[in-house]
């Protein structure tokens, strides 16, 4: 994973309530433990026409949101099973970011785990960036805020080792591997 400090990005808005993981990404892609490749199929049964061209009238087809970095969703977003490759399929299209209202928190948990920002926002601050698509945000993930384009900073609250791994770059299983040779003393010490 690449380290995420900083996204600029103007946002695309995806208004839809009570988005599932089957939605994010269709159970007959998850054919792969891959964490590239998935970005083809996000969304696909709402991308995608019957013909296998483009639906223009879905949100991330629209020219306003192609390099959107940013996805502001409908509350309850991520909600349905917890598979890992709903944030991989979101992260690979190049969304880095997703607020919502509401986001399941099993979907949050396997986000933050893997790179992909999840935040839930306040319902004033939600409405704000439904109602505004495409305006540009510059988040700051060690300072935990927002910057609108008027000047106003939203916070939001991150738990630490979700912060640490995201800004260093690592999940969860690299976390360990940096930490291997104090693991491997700590073993030969215990077992002495």
């Amino acid at each position: 994973m690449k380290p995420l400090t900083h996204i600029h990005s103007r946002t695309a808005v995806l208004p839809d309530e009570n988005i599932d993981t089957d939605r994010i990404i269709p159970a007959r892609f998850l054919t792969t433990t891959e964490r590239t490749g998935l970005g083809k199929s996000l969304f696909n049964d709402w991308r995608y026409r019957a013909d296998g061209s483009e639906d223009p009238e879905f949100a991330l087809n629209k020219p306003e949101a192609k390099g959107c970095e940013i996805l502001v969703a409908g509350r309850n977003f991520g909600c349905g099973s917890s598979r890992e490759h709903a944030p991989w399929a979101l992260t690979d299209y190049g969304i880095h970011a997703v607020f919502s209202s509401e986001i399941a928190d099993i979907f949050r948990g396997n986000a933050l785990k893997n790179g992909l920002l999840a935040i839930v926002l306040d319902e004033a601050d939600h409405q704000y960036l439904l109602e505004h698509p495409g305006i540009e945000l510059e988040v700051d993930i060690a300072a935990q805020t927002i910057a609108l384009p008027d000047g106003r900073k939203i916070e939001f609250p991150l738990e630490p080792f979700a912060k640490h791994c995201l800004l260093a770059g690592v999940d969860q299983l690299g976390f360990l591997l940096q930490h291997e040779a104090q693991i491997a003393a700590f073993e030969q010490k215990r077992v002495a």
